[in-house]
């Protein structure tokens, strides 16, 4: 019979190994109960972060709705009321219409050439108020929506830095409120000093567009399309890429200067002001490919209702079945004015807001702010 030393020597081996092997398994076992743990409290707080990352994102739609209703009550009303004053005043085309009167009135008070001279410029300068009212109320509504939407996401982004997430709020700063004030402001620079250069090259190209057509020559909405259209294209396609940008918003070349340097340098200037970042960031919008392309969408938008509108389908003759171009010159003067009504009112405004490609702009313009 074996000895209990004689067993131990025969399957000593065999005993150490199997212990081995526990103590192992036993090892790794405690390795992987804590790592399993440790991904656990990962997964519990990367969760935690993704709700409240996704808090803060309906927080911000929200916050720029808000602040989309303010700029549709408020800014965007204000700007509107001031630029149809400014264009009624630099466009206003009574001198022509009253001499005209007077001379048909009046036989013998203008010369035939006088009378054709008149009729000219008030051909070319009906539809360059035409033009440049559809062209000012299109992008000034987008452009405005550019604002709000810029503006909101820093003003959210800033007061929403107490909820912690490194990923939203990084480098967020404060607007001061004098900044936010003056950048909202920038609004009525079209009115104030883009208008004078939107008039003049509008009118250069409605001067070349319109040189052929002569007053008996018969407009129906086809061709009275066509030619608003042409006069838009020549306009958007004068001198440099995005010249027009100038019409909206002040050049500055310490800004423009600055919006060129590498995104890898995230120091501003001294003098680089909060107002200044927030001009750079709307020209660097309107200067983007994607919003050229949502203006000449909402443009053609406005005109196609502009030539159905039941101003010109009314009154002695129907545009759809065409008239004379003298008979039109007076309808288009008349409807002019309805292009800048106050928003509420104005049909134009509310067609640029339900174009698709307005809302989806907008949509991946707050999804790209909101993610960088």
């Amino acid at each position: 019979m074996l000895s209990l030393r004689d067993l131990w020597r025969r399957h000593k081996r065999k005993v150490l190994v199997t212990a081995g092997v526990l103590g192992s398994g036993y090892f790794l076992y405690k390795l992987y109960d804590a790592h399993r743990h440790r991904l656990a409290d990962l997964e519990r707080q990367l969760a935690s972060e993704r709700e409240n990352d996704e808090f803060i994102k309906a927080q911000m739609q929200v916050h720029f709705e808000n602040i989309q209703r303010i700029a549709d009550t408020t800014t965007l009303p204000h700007a509107m009321h001031y630029l149809s004053y400014r264009i009624a005043e630099d466009l206003d085309l009574s001198h022509l219409t009253n001499r005209l009167m007077r001379g048909k009135g009046q036989p013998n008070t203008l010369s035939s050439s006088e009378k054709l001279e008149l009729w000219d410029r008030l051909k070319i300068l009906s539809f360059t108020r035409m033009v440049v009212s559809i062209w000012a109320v299109t992008l000034l509504s987008l452009y405005i929506r550019v604002q709000v939407n810029i503006l909101g996401r820093h003003l959210y982004i800033a007061t929403a830095r107490g909820l912690g997430s490194s990923n939203l709020l990084e480098d967020a700063e404060l607007i001061d409120r004098d900044d936010q004030q003056k950048f909202l402001a920038n609004a009525d620079f079209l009115a104030n000093h883009g208008l004078s250069t939107l008039i003049s090259n509008m009118q250069t190209a409605a001067t070349e567009v319109l040189k052929a057509k002569q007053l008996r020559d018969f407009f129906d909405t086809t061709v009275l399309h066509q030619i608003i259209m042409q006069i838009l294209d020549m306009f958007m396609s004068m001198g440099s890429p995005h010249h027009w940008v100038d019409c909206l918003m002040p050049e500055d070349p310490r800004l423009c200067k600055f919006a060129t340097v590498s995104s890898s340098d995230k120091t501003n200037p001294p003098d680089f002001t909060q107002f200044d970042q927030l001009m750079v960031e709307t020209r660097e919008v309107l200067s983007s490919a994607e919003f050229t392309s949502v203006v000449e969408i909402s443009l053609k938008a406005v005109v196609n209702a502009l030539v159905e509108d039941k101003g010109f389908q009314s009154g002695g003759g129907s545009l759809t079945l065409g008239m004379p171009l003298a008979r039109l010159l007076p309808r288009i003067s008349q409807i002019c004015p309805s292009l800048l009504h106050e928003p509420s009112k104005n049909q134009f405004i509310q067609i640029i807001q339900s174009v698709p490609e307005v809302g989806l702009f907008f949509t991946l313009l707050y999804a790209n702010m909101s993610s960088s």
